[in-house]
Protein backbone atom coordinates (compact mmCIF):
# COMPACT_ATOMS: atom_id res chain seq x y z
CA UNK A 1 0.00 0.00 0.00
CA UNK A 2 1.38 3.42 -0.99
CA UNK A 3 0.20 6.84 0.14
CA UNK A 4 1.05 8.31 -3.28
CA UNK A 5 -1.78 7.75 -5.76
CA UNK A 6 -2.24 8.13 -9.50
CA UNK A 7 -3.87 10.97 -11.37
CA UNK A 8 -5.80 9.61 -14.36
CA UNK A 9 -7.04 11.39 -17.44
CA UNK A 10 -9.10 9.86 -20.24
CA UNK A 11 -8.52 11.13 -23.75
CA UNK A 12 -11.21 11.97 -26.28
CA UNK A 13 -10.11 11.75 -29.91
CA UNK A 14 -12.68 11.96 -32.67
CA UNK A 15 -15.86 10.14 -31.79
CA UNK A 16 -14.87 6.50 -31.71
CA UNK A 17 -11.48 5.84 -30.13
CA UNK A 18 -7.75 6.39 -30.36
CA UNK A 19 -7.26 3.82 -33.12
CA UNK A 20 -8.19 4.81 -36.70
CA UNK A 21 -10.34 1.69 -37.13
CA UNK A 22 -12.38 2.20 -33.95
CA UNK A 23 -15.47 3.31 -35.88
CA UNK A 24 -15.79 -0.23 -37.32
CA UNK A 25 -15.73 -2.10 -34.00
CA UNK A 26 -18.77 -4.31 -33.36
CA UNK A 27 -21.23 -2.40 -31.19
CA UNK A 28 -19.86 1.05 -31.99
CA UNK A 29 -22.43 3.76 -32.69
CA UNK A 30 -21.63 4.93 -36.21
CA UNK A 31 -23.00 8.38 -35.40
CA UNK A 32 -20.70 8.90 -32.41
CA UNK A 33 -18.70 11.68 -34.08
CA UNK A 34 -21.67 14.05 -33.86
CA UNK A 35 -23.83 12.35 -31.19
CA UNK A 36 -23.37 14.27 -27.95
CA UNK A 37 -25.36 11.68 -26.01
CA UNK A 38 -22.58 9.19 -26.68
CA UNK A 39 -19.95 11.51 -25.22
CA UNK A 40 -22.13 12.10 -22.17
CA UNK A 41 -22.27 8.34 -21.63
CA UNK A 42 -18.48 8.02 -21.93
CA UNK A 43 -17.89 10.94 -19.56
CA UNK A 44 -20.30 9.53 -17.00
CA UNK A 45 -18.55 6.14 -17.21
CA UNK A 46 -15.20 7.82 -16.50
CA UNK A 47 -16.74 9.73 -13.62
CA UNK A 48 -18.14 6.47 -12.26
CA UNK A 49 -14.54 5.26 -12.17
CA UNK A 50 -13.49 8.40 -10.22
CA UNK A 51 -11.14 9.41 -13.05
CA UNK A 52 -9.87 12.92 -12.35
CA UNK A 53 -10.22 14.46 -15.79
CA UNK A 54 -11.23 14.16 -19.42
CA UNK A 55 -8.82 15.54 -22.00
CA UNK A 56 -9.37 16.59 -25.60
CA UNK A 57 -6.23 16.94 -27.69
CA UNK A 58 -6.96 19.22 -30.61
CA UNK A 59 -5.31 20.65 -33.69
CA UNK A 60 -7.49 22.94 -35.85
CA UNK A 61 -7.13 20.94 -39.06
CA UNK A 62 -8.60 17.95 -40.89
CA UNK A 63 -5.59 15.63 -40.85
CA UNK A 64 -7.09 12.24 -41.74
CA UNK A 65 -7.88 10.42 -44.96
CA UNK A 66 -11.63 10.00 -44.46
CA UNK A 67 -11.94 7.33 -47.13
CA UNK A 68 -11.35 4.65 -44.49
CA UNK A 69 -10.76 6.47 -41.20
CA UNK A 70 -12.90 8.73 -39.03
CA UNK A 71 -11.81 12.27 -38.07
CA UNK A 72 -9.13 12.33 -35.40
CA UNK A 73 -10.26 15.56 -33.70
CA UNK A 74 -13.58 16.62 -32.18
CA UNK A 75 -16.16 18.73 -33.99
CA UNK A 76 -15.45 21.51 -31.45
CA UNK A 77 -13.82 20.85 -28.07
CA UNK A 78 -15.24 23.79 -26.15
CA UNK A 79 -18.81 23.08 -27.24
CA UNK A 80 -18.43 19.41 -26.36
CA UNK A 81 -17.02 20.16 -22.91
CA UNK A 82 -19.84 22.62 -22.27
CA UNK A 83 -22.31 19.81 -22.96
CA UNK A 84 -20.38 17.50 -20.63
CA UNK A 85 -20.21 20.16 -17.91
CA UNK A 86 -23.99 20.04 -17.67
CA UNK A 87 -24.15 16.22 -17.54
CA UNK A 88 -21.34 15.46 -15.06
CA UNK A 89 -20.62 16.62 -11.53
CA UNK A 90 -17.00 16.04 -10.51
CA UNK A 91 -14.72 15.07 -13.39
CA UNK A 92 -12.32 17.69 -14.75
CA UNK A 93 -12.74 19.02 -18.30
CA UNK A 94 -9.54 19.89 -20.17
CA UNK A 95 -8.94 20.78 -23.81
CA UNK A 96 -6.21 22.10 -26.03
CA UNK A 97 -6.26 25.59 -27.49
CA UNK A 98 -3.43 27.12 -29.49
CA UNK A 99 -1.43 30.09 -28.25
CA UNK A 100 -0.18 30.61 -31.82
CA UNK A 101 -3.48 31.33 -33.56
CA UNK A 102 -5.78 32.38 -30.68
CA UNK A 103 -6.11 35.80 -29.09
CA UNK A 104 -5.73 35.92 -25.30
CA UNK A 105 -9.06 37.66 -24.65
CA UNK A 106 -11.01 34.98 -26.52
CA UNK A 107 -9.12 32.21 -24.73
CA UNK A 108 -9.60 33.82 -21.33
CA UNK A 109 -13.31 34.36 -21.87
CA UNK A 110 -14.08 30.88 -23.24
CA UNK A 111 -12.15 28.94 -20.62
CA UNK A 112 -13.37 31.02 -17.69
CA UNK A 113 -16.94 30.65 -18.94
CA UNK A 114 -16.44 26.87 -19.04
CA UNK A 115 -14.95 27.03 -15.55
CA UNK A 116 -17.99 28.86 -14.18
CA UNK A 117 -20.46 26.62 -16.04
CA UNK A 118 -18.72 23.50 -14.67
CA UNK A 119 -18.35 24.91 -11.13
CA UNK A 120 -14.56 24.93 -11.21
CA UNK A 121 -13.63 21.93 -13.35
CA UNK A 122 -12.03 23.51 -16.43
CA UNK A 123 -8.46 23.22 -17.64
CA UNK A 124 -6.58 24.69 -20.60
CA UNK A 125 -3.87 22.72 -22.40
CA UNK A 126 -1.84 25.68 -23.65
CA UNK A 127 0.24 24.63 -26.65
CA UNK A 128 1.80 26.15 -29.72
CA UNK A 129 0.86 25.00 -33.22
CA UNK A 130 3.39 23.33 -35.51
CA UNK A 131 1.22 21.96 -38.34
CA UNK A 132 1.50 24.10 -41.52
CA UNK A 133 -1.94 22.88 -42.66
CA UNK A 134 -3.46 24.19 -39.42
CA UNK A 135 -1.69 27.52 -39.92
CA UNK A 136 -3.13 27.73 -43.44
CA UNK A 137 -6.62 27.54 -41.95
CA UNK A 138 -5.87 30.93 -40.36
CA UNK A 139 -4.28 32.33 -43.51
CA UNK A 140 -0.88 32.19 -41.86
CA UNK A 141 2.39 30.28 -41.72
CA UNK A 142 4.13 28.69 -38.73
CA UNK A 143 6.40 31.28 -37.12
CA UNK A 144 9.94 30.39 -36.00
CA UNK A 145 10.06 28.24 -32.88
CA UNK A 146 11.53 30.92 -30.61
CA UNK A 147 8.88 33.40 -31.74
CA UNK A 148 6.08 30.88 -31.19
CA UNK A 149 7.12 30.34 -27.59
CA UNK A 150 7.74 34.03 -26.96
CA UNK A 151 4.14 34.62 -28.00
CA UNK A 152 2.99 31.65 -25.90
CA UNK A 153 4.44 33.21 -22.74
CA UNK A 154 2.68 36.48 -23.49
CA UNK A 155 -0.65 34.79 -24.24
CA UNK A 156 -0.62 32.71 -21.05
CA UNK A 157 0.33 35.66 -18.86
CA UNK A 158 -2.38 37.89 -20.34
CA UNK A 159 -4.98 35.11 -20.06
CA UNK A 160 -4.12 34.58 -16.40
CA UNK A 161 -4.27 38.30 -15.72
CA UNK A 162 -7.69 38.50 -17.38
CA UNK A 163 -8.90 35.55 -15.30
CA UNK A 164 -8.02 37.59 -12.21
CA UNK A 165 -9.52 40.86 -13.43
CA UNK A 166 -12.39 40.47 -10.94
CA UNK A 167 -11.33 40.46 -7.32
CA UNK A 168 -12.77 37.46 -5.54
CA UNK A 169 -15.34 39.48 -3.60
CA UNK A 170 -16.31 41.82 -6.45
CA UNK A 171 -19.69 40.15 -7.01
CA UNK A 172 -22.08 41.58 -4.38
CA UNK A 173 -25.63 40.58 -5.43
CA UNK A 174 -26.88 43.08 -2.84
CA UNK A 175 -30.58 43.48 -3.61
CA UNK A 176 -31.32 45.80 -0.69
CA UNK A 177 -28.64 48.31 -1.63
CA UNK A 178 -29.15 47.84 -5.36
CA UNK A 179 -25.52 46.80 -5.96
CA UNK A 180 -24.81 43.95 -8.32
CA UNK A 181 -21.01 44.20 -8.15
CA UNK A 182 -18.25 46.49 -6.90
CA UNK A 183 -16.74 48.07 -10.02
CA UNK A 184 -13.73 49.24 -8.04
CA UNK A 185 -12.82 45.56 -7.81
CA UNK A 186 -13.25 44.84 -11.54
CA UNK A 187 -10.36 46.43 -13.35
CA UNK A 188 -8.71 46.40 -16.80
CA UNK A 189 -5.38 44.58 -17.03
CA UNK A 190 -3.90 46.81 -19.77
CA UNK A 191 -1.16 44.40 -20.80
CA UNK A 192 0.85 44.94 -23.96
CA UNK A 193 3.39 42.43 -25.24
CA UNK A 194 5.45 42.17 -28.39
CA UNK A 195 2.89 39.87 -30.04
CA UNK A 196 -0.43 40.24 -28.21
CA UNK A 197 -2.24 42.63 -25.90
CA UNK A 198 -5.52 43.06 -24.03
CA UNK A 199 -7.26 45.78 -22.07
CA UNK A 200 -9.79 43.69 -20.15
CA UNK A 201 -11.53 43.10 -17.83
CA UNK A 202 -13.53 39.94 -18.46
CA UNK A 203 -17.28 40.03 -17.78
CA UNK A 204 -17.04 36.84 -15.68
CA UNK A 205 -16.65 36.39 -11.90
CA UNK A 206 -14.41 33.71 -10.36
CA UNK A 207 -15.46 30.08 -10.26
CA UNK A 208 -15.33 27.72 -7.30
CA UNK A 209 -11.65 27.06 -8.09
CA UNK A 210 -10.98 30.70 -8.93
CA UNK A 211 -9.75 30.16 -12.47
CA UNK A 212 -9.00 27.27 -14.85
CA UNK A 213 -5.97 25.03 -14.41
CA UNK A 214 -3.20 25.19 -17.02
CA UNK A 215 -1.84 22.07 -18.71
CA UNK A 216 0.97 21.73 -21.23
CA UNK A 217 1.96 19.14 -23.82
CA UNK A 218 4.85 20.63 -25.78
CA UNK A 219 8.30 19.11 -26.04
CA UNK A 220 11.84 20.39 -26.04
CA UNK A 221 13.43 23.08 -23.92
CA UNK A 222 10.90 25.76 -24.86
CA UNK A 223 7.93 23.57 -23.95
CA UNK A 224 9.64 22.52 -20.74
CA UNK A 225 9.99 26.15 -19.70
CA UNK A 226 6.29 26.79 -20.35
CA UNK A 227 5.39 23.73 -18.28
CA UNK A 228 7.72 24.63 -15.43
CA UNK A 229 6.40 28.18 -15.17
CA UNK A 230 2.65 27.73 -15.61
CA UNK A 231 1.37 24.13 -15.77
CA UNK A 232 -0.19 21.97 -13.08
CA UNK A 233 -0.53 19.00 -15.44
CA UNK A 234 1.75 17.91 -18.28
CA UNK A 235 1.00 15.38 -21.01
CA UNK A 236 4.15 13.43 -21.88
CA UNK A 237 4.96 10.80 -24.50
CA UNK A 238 7.72 8.61 -23.04
CA UNK A 239 8.02 5.08 -24.37
CA UNK A 240 10.23 3.54 -21.70
CA UNK A 241 10.42 3.81 -17.92
CA UNK A 242 13.92 5.28 -18.19
CA UNK A 243 12.83 7.97 -20.64
CA UNK A 244 9.79 8.73 -18.49
CA UNK A 245 11.90 9.17 -15.37
CA UNK A 246 14.22 11.54 -17.22
CA UNK A 247 11.31 13.61 -18.56
CA UNK A 248 9.69 13.81 -15.15
CA UNK A 249 12.92 14.89 -13.48
CA UNK A 250 13.51 17.55 -16.14
CA UNK A 251 9.96 18.82 -15.58
CA UNK A 252 10.45 19.00 -11.82
CA UNK A 253 13.74 20.85 -12.29
CA UNK A 254 12.01 23.37 -14.59
CA UNK A 255 9.38 24.01 -11.92
CA UNK A 256 12.08 24.58 -9.31
CA UNK A 257 13.86 27.07 -11.57
CA UNK A 258 10.60 28.99 -11.94
CA UNK A 259 10.26 29.27 -8.17
CA UNK A 260 7.54 26.64 -7.81
CA UNK A 261 7.17 23.47 -5.75
CA UNK A 262 7.82 20.59 -8.21
CA UNK A 263 5.17 18.45 -6.51
CA UNK A 264 2.58 20.86 -7.91
CA UNK A 265 3.27 19.67 -11.47
CA UNK A 266 1.83 16.26 -12.37
CA UNK A 267 3.24 14.41 -15.37
CA UNK A 268 0.73 12.13 -17.08
CA UNK A 269 2.29 9.50 -19.35
CA UNK A 270 0.42 8.53 -22.50
CA UNK A 271 -0.86 4.95 -22.50
CA UNK A 272 -2.96 2.99 -25.03
CA UNK A 273 -4.64 -0.07 -23.51
CA UNK A 274 -6.77 -2.63 -25.30
CA UNK A 275 -8.83 -4.43 -22.64
CA UNK A 276 -10.31 -7.84 -23.35
CA UNK A 277 -11.13 -11.10 -21.60
CA UNK A 278 -7.80 -12.61 -22.70
CA UNK A 279 -4.56 -11.58 -24.38
CA UNK A 280 -5.56 -13.51 -27.48
CA UNK A 281 -8.92 -11.71 -27.66
CA UNK A 282 -7.17 -8.36 -27.25
CA UNK A 283 -4.74 -9.19 -30.05
CA UNK A 284 -7.59 -10.24 -32.35
CA UNK A 285 -9.33 -6.93 -31.61
CA UNK A 286 -6.20 -5.00 -32.54
CA UNK A 287 -5.79 -7.00 -35.76
CA UNK A 288 -9.35 -5.97 -36.66
CA UNK A 289 -8.54 -2.34 -35.86
CA UNK A 290 -5.50 -2.51 -38.14
CA UNK A 291 -7.62 -3.41 -41.18
CA UNK A 292 -8.04 0.26 -42.10
CA UNK A 293 -4.34 1.22 -41.84
CA UNK A 294 -1.64 0.77 -44.49
CA UNK A 295 0.03 -2.38 -43.20
CA UNK A 296 2.41 -2.45 -46.16
CA UNK A 297 3.82 0.89 -45.07
CA UNK A 298 3.88 -0.22 -41.44
CA UNK A 299 5.82 -3.40 -42.12
CA UNK A 300 8.44 -1.38 -44.00
CA UNK A 301 8.60 1.02 -41.06
CA UNK A 302 8.95 -1.93 -38.68
CA UNK A 303 11.91 -3.07 -40.75
CA UNK A 304 13.57 0.33 -40.40
CA UNK A 305 13.04 0.15 -36.62
CA UNK A 306 14.93 -3.13 -36.29
CA UNK A 307 17.45 -2.76 -39.13
CA UNK A 308 15.95 -5.22 -41.62
CA UNK A 309 14.58 -4.80 -45.18
CA UNK A 310 11.00 -6.04 -44.67
CA UNK A 311 8.26 -6.12 -47.27
CA UNK A 312 4.51 -6.91 -47.28
CA UNK A 313 5.04 -10.35 -48.88
CA UNK A 314 6.08 -11.71 -45.45
CA UNK A 315 3.29 -10.03 -43.47
CA UNK A 316 1.82 -13.32 -42.23
CA UNK A 317 5.11 -14.98 -41.40
CA UNK A 318 7.44 -14.57 -38.42
CA UNK A 319 11.02 -13.43 -38.82
CA UNK A 320 13.46 -16.21 -39.62
CA UNK A 321 16.27 -17.17 -37.27
CA UNK A 322 18.73 -15.51 -39.67
CA UNK A 323 16.74 -12.27 -39.65
CA UNK A 324 16.49 -12.27 -35.85
CA UNK A 325 20.25 -12.75 -35.62
CA UNK A 326 20.79 -9.70 -37.87
CA UNK A 327 18.12 -7.48 -36.28
CA UNK A 328 19.29 -4.45 -34.29
CA UNK A 329 16.95 -1.93 -32.63
CA UNK A 330 17.36 1.60 -33.93
CA UNK A 331 19.02 3.90 -31.37
CA UNK A 332 16.91 6.76 -32.76
CA UNK A 333 13.50 5.22 -31.98
CA UNK A 334 12.67 4.30 -28.36
CA UNK A 335 9.99 1.88 -29.60
CA UNK A 336 12.50 -0.29 -31.45
CA UNK A 337 13.64 -2.43 -28.53
CA UNK A 338 10.05 -3.36 -27.73
CA UNK A 339 9.36 -4.13 -31.41
CA UNK A 340 12.31 -6.54 -31.55
CA UNK A 341 11.32 -8.11 -28.22
CA UNK A 342 7.86 -8.93 -29.60
CA UNK A 343 9.28 -10.18 -32.90
CA UNK A 344 11.56 -12.58 -31.02
CA UNK A 345 8.51 -14.17 -29.42
CA UNK A 346 7.69 -15.74 -32.79
CA UNK A 347 4.69 -13.64 -33.84
CA UNK A 348 3.95 -12.96 -37.49
CA UNK A 349 4.76 -9.44 -38.67
CA UNK A 350 1.04 -8.68 -38.77
CA UNK A 351 0.78 -9.66 -35.10
CA UNK A 352 3.95 -7.79 -34.15
CA UNK A 353 2.30 -4.65 -35.53
CA UNK A 354 -0.96 -5.56 -33.77
CA UNK A 355 0.93 -5.50 -30.46
CA UNK A 356 1.13 -1.74 -30.96
CA UNK A 357 4.89 -1.48 -31.35
CA UNK A 358 4.50 1.43 -33.80
CA UNK A 359 1.86 3.35 -31.83
CA UNK A 360 2.82 6.72 -30.37
CA UNK A 361 2.24 5.58 -26.75
CA UNK A 362 3.05 2.27 -25.06
CA UNK A 363 0.36 -0.32 -25.79
CA UNK A 364 -0.83 -3.15 -23.58
CA UNK A 365 -3.27 -5.54 -25.27
CA UNK A 366 -4.58 -7.93 -22.66
CA UNK A 367 -6.71 -8.35 -19.60
CA UNK A 368 -7.60 -5.67 -17.06
CA UNK A 369 -4.90 -7.11 -14.78
CA UNK A 370 -2.31 -6.79 -17.57
CA UNK A 371 -3.24 -3.13 -18.01
CA UNK A 372 -3.08 -2.48 -14.26
CA UNK A 373 0.31 -4.23 -14.05
CA UNK A 374 1.81 -1.86 -16.62
CA UNK A 375 0.42 1.17 -14.80
CA UNK A 376 1.68 -0.06 -11.43
CA UNK A 377 5.16 -0.76 -12.79
CA UNK A 378 5.56 2.73 -14.25
CA UNK A 379 3.98 4.54 -11.32
CA UNK A 380 5.97 2.77 -8.63
CA UNK A 381 9.17 3.29 -10.65
CA UNK A 382 8.66 7.05 -10.42
CA UNK A 383 8.16 7.30 -14.17
CA UNK A 384 5.01 9.41 -13.93
CA UNK A 385 2.40 10.87 -11.60
CA UNK A 386 -0.39 9.19 -13.52
CA UNK A 387 -1.56 8.40 -17.03
CA UNK A 388 -3.37 9.92 -19.97
CA UNK A 389 -5.41 6.95 -21.20
CA UNK A 390 -6.09 6.69 -24.94
CA UNK A 391 -8.62 3.87 -25.26
CA UNK A 392 -8.66 2.01 -28.56
CA UNK A 393 -12.47 2.16 -28.76
CA UNK A 394 -14.79 4.30 -26.68
CA UNK A 395 -18.12 2.45 -26.93
CA UNK A 396 -16.94 -0.37 -24.64
CA UNK A 397 -13.52 0.91 -23.53
CA UNK A 398 -14.71 3.47 -21.00
CA UNK A 399 -16.89 0.92 -19.24
CA UNK A 400 -14.12 -1.70 -19.29
CA UNK A 401 -11.58 0.68 -17.80
CA UNK A 402 -13.84 2.03 -15.06
CA UNK A 403 -15.44 -1.28 -14.15
CA UNK A 404 -12.45 -3.63 -14.56
CA UNK A 405 -9.13 -1.75 -14.35
CA UNK A 406 -10.01 0.90 -11.74
CA UNK A 407 -11.08 -1.64 -9.06
CA UNK A 408 -7.73 -3.43 -9.43
CA UNK A 409 -5.82 -0.16 -9.03
CA UNK A 410 -7.93 0.67 -5.98
CA UNK A 411 -7.35 -2.73 -4.41
CA UNK A 412 -3.61 -2.22 -4.83
CA UNK A 413 -3.78 1.19 -3.14
CA UNK A 414 -2.69 2.99 -6.30
CA UNK A 415 -5.85 4.98 -7.03
CA UNK A 416 -8.33 6.81 -4.83
CA UNK A 417 -11.69 5.38 -3.82
CA UNK A 418 -13.57 8.64 -4.41
CA UNK A 419 -13.08 12.28 -5.31
CA UNK A 420 -11.57 14.23 -2.42
CA UNK A 421 -13.00 17.55 -3.64
CA UNK A 422 -15.23 19.07 -6.27
CA UNK A 423 -12.84 21.09 -8.47
CA UNK A 424 -10.08 20.19 -10.88
CA UNK A 425 -7.55 21.87 -8.56
CA UNK A 426 -8.77 19.57 -5.79
CA UNK A 427 -8.30 16.53 -8.00
CA UNK A 428 -4.73 17.48 -8.93
CA UNK A 429 -3.67 18.82 -5.55
CA UNK A 430 -2.87 22.06 -7.37
CA UNK A 431 -2.41 25.18 -5.22
CA UNK A 432 -4.89 28.02 -5.18
CA UNK A 433 -4.16 30.61 -7.85
CA UNK A 434 -6.06 33.67 -9.00
CA UNK A 435 -4.54 35.79 -11.72
CA UNK A 436 -0.81 35.56 -12.34
CA UNK A 437 1.32 33.36 -10.09
CA UNK A 438 3.38 35.82 -7.98
CA UNK A 439 6.13 33.24 -7.47
CA UNK A 440 7.01 33.12 -11.15
CA UNK A 441 9.07 36.28 -11.22
CA UNK A 442 12.03 35.58 -13.52
CA UNK A 443 11.63 36.79 -17.12
CA UNK A 444 10.71 34.13 -19.66
CA UNK A 445 13.17 33.20 -22.37
CA UNK A 446 13.08 35.73 -25.20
Amino acid sequence: MTSRQMVLGMQFSGGYGAEPGAWRLPGANLNSYTDMDQFVRYAQAAERGKVQLLFIADTPVLDMDLDHQAPHHMIDPMLLLTVLARETERIGLVTTASTTFSEPYNLARQFKALDVISHGRAGWNAVTTSDPAAAANFGATIPPRAEKYERAHEVIQIVQALWGSWEKDALLLDVENKRYADMDKIQPVNLQGKHVASRGPLPIPPSEQGQPVIFQAGGGSYGLEIAGRYASGVYANPYTVEDARAQREALRDAAKRAGRDPDEVKMLAGFMPTIAASRQAALERRRFLDEVVDLHQRVRYLGAMIGLPLGPDRLDEPLTAEQLADAVPSPHDPRSARALEVARQGWTLRDVIAHGVIDYHPVVAGTAADVADHMQEWFEAGACDGFSIALDGFHDGFDAFSDQVVPILQERGLFHEDYEGSTLRDHLGAPEQYGLDPRVTKPARS
